[in-house]
């Protein structure tokens, strides 16, 4: 088994595991049903393996027993990126940024988090018993926001996923450029 699927096995048989992560990291095991069936212009396979509150899903990349797999995130809205080159860098991040989907907004990394430590004040306590928990690195804001960006500008043309009924229109990126027109190559 992988790193990554030995992870995930460890977080789905562990409810205290799967639970923490839910609050504030906003990553759900449970919601594994994602609102469309999505394809990707290279034929990537995508595994549903958790969602958010919002309505979005986190997939892992690519056939099942593969080495490395990247976590694809997708919103409601039409929006996607990577956010994980496996889901070790994955689980990591919304850990440590579960405010990640506003990195690049106009609210700077303290601001972010000090609107999170309003709601939850023990929130960097209780980051750090998890990530030990999981055997995780522990990584300051800053370096975690730079390596989410660097994961996610990889995220065209191979991961960005297309809704399989809706004329195969591509998803919108959620950090950089949008992918340009239709690229899709496959049926």
């Amino acid at each position: 088994m992988t790193p990554s699927a030995t992870l995930l096995h460890r977080i789905e048989q562990t409810p205290a595991l799967a639970g923490a992560l839910v609050c504030p990291s906003d990553f759900d095991i449970t919601r594994r049903d994602p609102i469309d069936t999505l394809l990707t212009a290279d034929g990537v396979p995508l595994h549903p393996m958790a969602g958010c509150d919002a309505g979005g899903t986190y997939y892992l990349c690519g056939p099942a027993g593969s080495g490395q797999r990247p976590v694809l995130y997708t919103d409601s809205e039409g929006r996607a990126t990577l956010i994980g080159a496996d889901l070790i860098e994955a689980i990591t991040l919304v850990v440590v940024l579960p405010f990640w989907r506003d990195v690049q907004s106009e609210f700077t990394l303290d601001e972010l988090k000090s609107e999170l430590l309003e709601h939850h004040p023990d929130f960097e306590a209780e980051r750090d018993r998890l990530l030990h928990a999981l055997d995780l690195p522990a990584l300051p804001e800053a370096e975690a926001a730079t390596r989410l960006l660097t994961v996610a500008a990889r995220t065209s043309p191979a991961y960005v996923p297309y809704v399989r009924d809706a004329g195969l229109h591509p998803y919108d990126l959620f950090f950089g450029e949008q992918p340009s027109g239709n690229t899709w190559r496959g049926a």
